[in-house]
């Protein structure tokens, strides 16, 4: 029951923000609700903050005790959902496919069904000794995905 009402308060407050979506939500047994956003452009402290009181603003703590955290999706958290790879093409993604293979490219596209990466190589040259660079594109479709992060590079 309360977890029911924590959800729809927080559909609620997605609604009023429509660049905000959801990654995760859990109400753990001790009331303590887990909330993790991210956004179109980002999220700041003020749109944790704005999901944080549409909830908390609307349930009764003399009737139930409980916490609550509203969290971004860190930079190194792994992409779940389909918006988070459209806000990141440009990047370099590390994308881990349920088959085992290890792919590791600059996003170039993000369509409703796959994505589509790009990456150069050093290859064997085809007549002679030495290696050539060899501009490599892969379309990998959302549902072989395993794994997939953006790769920080400093």
């Amino acid at each position: 029951m309360f977890k029911d009402t924590v959800k729809r308060l927080l559909e609620e407050g997605l609604e009023q923000r429509p660049d905000l979506f959801l990654i995760d939500f859990d109400v753990l047994s001790d009331n303590t609700i887990k909330v993790i956003i991210d956004g179109d452009n980002g999220v700041l402290v003020e749109d944790c903050m704005f999901i944080s009181r549409a909830i908390e603003n609307n349930l009764d703590r003399e009737e139930t005790d409980f916490s609550l955290e509203v969290l971004s999706a860190g930079a190194t958290a792994p992409l779940s959902n389909q918006r988070q790879y459209k806000k990141n093409i440009g990047r370099t993604l590390s994308v881990q496919t349920k088959d085992g293979e290890t792919i590791e490219g600059t996003l170039d596209e993000a369509t409703d069904d796959h994505i589509i990466l790009s990456w150069k190589s050093r290859e064997p040259k085809p007549v002679g000794k030495g290696k050539v660079t060899v501009n490599k594109r892969a379309e990998v479709v959302y549902g072989t995905i395993s794994k997939a992060q953006v790769v920080i590079k400093f």
